[in-house]
């Protein structure tokens, strides 16, 4: 097991952090993809459901997105991977710089301050990458966590 002086100094490798940003925005998309095709997929499933039950099942269409979402977020960042599609797809990972593993409520946590910061303080707190130390948001400095190339950090075990 390491010690937190070996953990502390495996974040200084600023190949970790190389293109992490433009990957990022391409992780989201493609997982914001991948959330709209499955809420394209639970619409026709719940309609039918709504029909079967009188409506009832109509009511879960005010909860469906975020729930999907959260869902997603949860078994994907939460996972052994740690990470979620999109994220794979541009070789990264969420990790904790404690060396803890996320678990499926720090990955949720971590998408609704996301989502919550975007809603108070606009997009433009992506900005805030430019100018931290490792390229992290408002939400991975509240949690202790930073986004890294995969490759390179798994390398480094």
């Amino acid at each position: 097991m390491s010690t937190p002086i070996d953990i502390a100094g495996r974040f200084e490798d600023w190949r970790l952090y190389e293109g992490v940003r433009t990957r990022r925005t391409f992780a989201f998309v493609i997982d914001y993809a991948l959330v709209l095709l499955l809420v394209v997929i639970a619409v026709p499933v719940i309609a039918l459901l709504g029909i079967v039950t009188f409506g009832i099942a109509w009511l879960l269409y005010a909860i469906l997105t975020p729930f999907i979402a959260l869902t997603y977020i949860a078994w994907t960042m939460g996972g052994q991977a740690q990470a979620t599609l999109g994220m794979r797809a541009m070789g990264l990972k969420l990790v904790r710089y404690d060396g803890q593993p996320i678990d499926w409520m720090t990955a949720i946590v971590h998408a609704v301050l996301f989502w919550a910061a975007n809603a108070i303080l606009t997009p433009f707190i992506v900005l805030v990458a430019l100018f931290t130390r490792h390229k992290r948001l408002l939400h991975d400095l509240a949690l202790g966590t930073v986004v890294v190339r995969a490759e390179r950090f798994d390398q480094g075990r």
